[in-house]
């Protein structure tokens, strides 16, 4: 039998060696696309919001066709009933780690825009994002299992994927991504931004 002394100390990690050789240097966030969604049911509201957040993220340079937001109920009480729903791109790319910074300010014109008819009375509803070559990401204060703490009580939401087949549900996307004119919307901005950092 060898002695401990023979065989090296007991805690060593035969995989040392390998871990020392392959320390990966961390490096600057690539710039990413901005992107959000708008429930409303009053068009002002909307236009406002929008407004604002062109001042925010820059211009838009893709919106999508604007849809009734009738796969669920869960807004209504707060918002009332004829929502629709709208998505917008932004031409200026920026770093992702700014993401709960902007749905920290979303969340506080959510409570200063306009009026709504549900008993809350929320007129909009604002969905920020990003989108990257390979994945969406969606910006949220409700935390799940599927979800990663970004700061301040905020999460990010892994919503599509993007393949070479197209853009890829999974089990937690919600339905209003997965039709196919909002993974449309999602894959021509994604090939805009291909575009532009491409240069």
């Amino acid at each position: 039998m060898k002695d401990a002394k023979s065989i090296g100390p007991v805690d060593a990690d035969p995989r040392a060696a390998y871990h020392e050789s392959a320390v990966a240097d961390a490096k600057p966030f690539a710039p990413v696309k901005y992107v959000c969604g708008i429930i409303y049911a009053d068009q002002a509201a909307r236009d406002e919001a929008a407004s604002r957040l062109t001042g925010l993220l820059g211009p838009v340079d893709l919106r999508s066709e604007t849809f009734a937001f009738d796969m669920t109920e869960y807004y209504e009480k707060e918002m009332g009933r004829g929502l629709k729903r709208v998505f917008l791109s932004f031409a200026e790319l920026g770093p992702p780690d700014r993401l709960a910074g902007i749905k920290l300010r979303t969340n506080g014109w959510e409570r200063e825009i306009g009026s709504g008819t549900g008993e809350g009375r929320r007129a909009v509803n604002l969905d920020p994002g990003y989108l990257t070559a390979s994945a969406l990401f969606m910006a949220t204060a409700k935390d799940f299992a599927h979800r990663v703490a970004l700061r301040d009580g905020i999460y990010a939401h892994l919503e599509l994927l993007f393949t070479r087949q197209g853009a890829r549900a999974l089990d937690w996307t919600y339905p209003d991504f997965r039709r196919e004119a909002q993974t449309t919307f999602f894959l021509e901005a994604r090939r805009i931004y291909l575009e532009a950092i491409r240069g």
